[in-house]
């Protein structure tokens, strides 16, 4: 199991530190806390004892005081007040301390007050007394089941709820039941899909007395990670909202399903700034859902199945634009929609169900009503919901059918299909890779310096290049970036400090748009923390989206780097040694490891290098091959040090030039036997002015075969390189041979590493031929026919003078 898998962007400490700070958060305990109340909220973790401040993603909540633990560098307390008002649910939230800013982790706003779970009472018989209304908080060791007792009167709506596997600590599946006295089981639930692996469920009480609730691991298991909080009371407990959705700005009037009271009616108005989703939450005069509802919000107005709708023929006409609202009320229900369109349109139809967590797992086709062909479908596209491009082929009417992948159905069955017009999308974010894996979606950068990263862009429907919107940063700190060109999905943005800047950090909406102010498409910042998957690659289970980047300023470091900005390109198939210089300050002199994180198409680099202990640079290594991508690419190093912890700091942006070669050389193949001399020819193509000699040396020789370095000028036309065998070198087809040629510009050189290619064959000696014996005479003709006429002289090439001085050399006739 992996809690939090983010990618790890290492700390920007202070040199003054007597521990430098690489500050993790692992839990937000109490695991939950109630809006309108003032609170002392531990966050534990790793390194947290010089926080400064705690980051929320959501309003209503204000820090009072930050208090470290005085024995526990890994914990600090803060005094939060929660605003009356403040929204339900699922919260987020990281810490900001000196030297760096945590992960982020979640945890829950109740409308209830919390009392603790109190031992022992695993017995039926020995259940828990407890209020209604309200929220108990525990942990469910091994084999542990927890029962709690309440008094209820008939007629009475009981609900319970439990947050657990959402708490994104552990693989732990709760189970809930409420039965009566005589342990008369009036309702079990293991996993509810309003909640995923956490359960809810409501009953009318049936008669006046006492009923027990049963909170357990699933299969029984457990242990100290697994924490709930069950709430238990008279609030509405409804598992589904109809319809699923609305256009923006409009009031709705949406209807709760699945509560043990009936149906509730409630009229919201959805907000009409951006979002595409928000939580609606059912409430009466007994009180509000603990969770709330997810609901689209959509440009579109809504349409609504008509029953019944179970064929073509009967299928719900609607009109667009508009977004389509049904329930799969029983098993084997289908749901058709019908609409017509026009050739050369394209929509995007996309089934919203497991998404806005109801128990539906749609599956969508499309037919063309005429005939009734399907033309497509789709099952799973969207995780377990339905998404299908349709490229409409001719004017007519077409329907959709909706229906669930096991043919269930029920009242809380819910769906809504949304069909859009393809319109152009943009995402960013920072790419998880191995190479960069120290970067945890997190900037901070320390006072006086610079910290560097790789952004990527997911572009869809739409193409071109990519420039940074103006964003609010921290003050003191400014950002540098070049475009991101059309053809590429990843850029390096440099974040710098002033010397002087505040300690403080932001979460700032970090966006792009298209550098074309024609065209109104942009897009902004999103991350994922996966909490709990089942096994490497395998179900993901709780997991929290975000959608601001952390930017903050830490204490100055002791150290900074700086790439000598080359004077001449890196040549396609060359090679270059990029300088990197450090400033080390005065009793300060560790290891520096440097790392190249963007590299433009077709560069390659060393996964890192060093600066050791009492040196201050190092070279290092790039690489372009013959394809790499021509112009001038933005450029950073990355380094890292000891300051009592990791530190890390960049260089400035630099700009690495990929150009073409100044020489071309075609190499023709040669043969030698061993312990002669051979030629190697080869035809020079001069390709830019060269205003000094090059240096050419043939590459890739076998052991104890010479050859001399040559130069190149720029009237030189050909080469011959004098090769040298040994009578041990070894024999073989020798086929990996090609030229390097180093080209001197502005005092510095411009390598190509690879040149041309041959091949050199090595032949062993023939063994010397047998002298014949000796013929006899024979008889003189009688006459002496005339001597025929010398043949034709045929010029030979150097090929061909090659090989017949081998043939020779074997001892073969001419």
């Amino acid at each position: 199991m992996r809690f939090g898998i983010l990618l790890t962007l290492l700390v920007v400490t202070s040199a003054a530190s007597i521990q430098a700070s690489d500050p993790t958060l692992t839990v937000i305990t109490p695991r939950g806390i109630q809006r309108g109340a003032e609170h002392v909220v531990t966050f534990s973790g790793a390194r947290l004892k010089d926080a400064e401040e705690v980051l929320f993603y959501d309003p209503g909540f204000e820090v009072v005081k930050i208090e470290p633990d005085e024995k526990n560098a890994n914990i600090v307390r803060a005094t939060i007040k929660v605003a009356p008002d403040c929204e339900l649910g699922e919260k987020t939230a990281q810490v900001r301390t000196k030297t760096g800013v945590s992960d982020y982790r979640t945890f829950f706003v109740g409308a209830l007050p919390a009392v603790p779970e109190k031992e022992p009472n695993t017995e039926f018989s020995a259940a828990q007394a407890i209020e209604q209304n309200v929220t108990v908080e525990g942990v469910v060791q091994n084999e542990d089941v927890d029962y709690f007792v309440v008094e209820a009167k008939k007629g009475q709506r009981l609900s319970v709820e439990v947050e657990g596997m959402r708490f994104g600590q552990t693989l732990f599946d709760p189970y809930i039941a409420i039965l009566d006295a005589k342990r008369f089981e009036l309702s079990a639930v293991d996993d509810s899909p309003l909640v995923r692996q956490d359960a809810v469920t409501s009953i009318t009480v049936p008669e006046d007395g006492k009923y027990i609730i049963e909170m357990r691991e699933s299969g029984y298991g457990g242990n100290g990670n697994c924490r709930y909080r069950l709430h238990v009371g008279q609030f509405p407990r409804p598992t589904a909202i109809f319809p699923a959705g609305g256009k923006a700005g409009d009031e709705v009037e949406f209807t709760f399903i699945g509560d043990a009271g009936g149906p509730i009616k409630q009229k919201v108005t959805l907000p009409a700034d951006g979002r595409s989703e928000v939580q609606v939450f059912a409430q009466d005069d007994r009180g509000i859902s603990p969770s709330g509802h997810t609901v689209r919000v959509s440009p579109d107005p809504n349409a609504f199945e008509v029953e019944p709708n179970n064929s073509l023929a009967e299928a719900t006409a609607v009109a667009f634009p508009s977004a389509f609202n049904g329930v799969l009320e029983a098993a084997g229900d289908h749901d058709y929609i019908k609409f017509n369109a026009k050739k050369g349109q394209t929509y995007e139809v996309e089934c919203y169900g497991r998404r806005i967590r109801t128990g539906i797992d749609p599956v969508m086709h499309i037919f063309r009503i005429k005939d009734g062909k399907a033309l497509s479908g789709n099952d799973d596209s969207r995780g377990p919901d339905s998404y299908i491009r349709f490229a409409v082929p001719e004017d007519g009417e077409y329907a959709v059918r909706i229906m669930d992948h096991l043919g269930r159905g029920g009242e809380d069955f819910v769906y809504r299909v949304e069909f859009q017009a393809v319109v152009p999308k943009l995402t960013l974010g920072i790419p998880r890779t191995a190479r960069y894996s120290q970067n945890r979606q997190r900037i901070y950068v320390a006072r006086g310096n610079r910290f560097g990263s790789i952004i990527s862009a997911s572009r869809a429907n739409f193409g071109g290049e990519l420039v940074l919107e103006d964003m609010q940063l921290p003050a003191g700190v400014n950002i540098v970036a070049a475009p991101m060109p059309a053809n590429l999905n990843t850029m390096p943005v440099m974040f710098e400090a002033a010397a002087d800047a505040p300690l403080g950090g932001a979460l700032v909406d970090f966006r792009a748009k298209l550098n074309d102010e024609s065209k109104n498409i942009s897009g902004r910042f999103q991350n994922r923390a996966d909490f709990v998957i089942s096994a490497p690659g395998q179900s993901l289970y709780v997991w929290k989206d975000v959608e601001r980047l952390p930017v903050v300023v830490v204490d100055e470091l002791p150290f900074s780097i700086e790439i000598v900005q080359p004077q001449v390109p890196i040549v396609r198939n060359g090679s270059m040694q990029l300088k990197i210089v450090a400033k080390k300050k005065e009793g300060w002199d560790e290891q520096i490891s440097v790392q190249f994180p963007f590299r433009a198409p077709g560069i390659g680099a060393t996964s890192s290098v060093k600066i050791p202990k009492g040196q201050t640079e190092v070279l290092y290594p790039l690489s372009a091959n013959g394809n790499a991508a021509i112009g001038k690419w933005p450029v950073y190093a990355l380094g890292s040090a000891n300051v009592g912890g990791s530190a890390w700091v960049s260089s400035q942006m630099a700009t690495l030039e990929v150009a073409e070669p100044y020489v071309g050389l075609a190499i023709q193949r040669a043969s030698v036997e061993l312990g002669q001399e051979t030629e190697i020819v080869a035809e020079v193509s001069i390709l830019k002015d060269l205003a000094a000699p090059a240096k050419v040396q043939l590459v890739g020789l076998p052991h104890k075969v010479t050859a001399p370095a040559l130069e190149i000028t720029k009237d030189t036309k050909e080469l011959v390189f004098k090769v040298k065998t040994e009578a041990d070198s070894p024999a073989g087809n020798h086929k990996n041979i090609f030229c390097q040629v180093v080209v001197t510009v502005n005092n510095e050189p411009i390598t190509h590493a690879r040149v041309g290619g041959t091949e050199l064959r090595v032949d062993k000696p023939l063994p010397k031929p047998v002298a014949a014996p000796a013929k006899k005479p024979e008889p003189k003709p009688a006459a002496v026919a005339a001597a025929p006429k010398p043949p034709v002289v045929k010029r030979l090439t150097r090929l061909e003078k090659l090989r017949l001085e081998a043939k020779k050399a074997a001892g073969g006739a001419e």
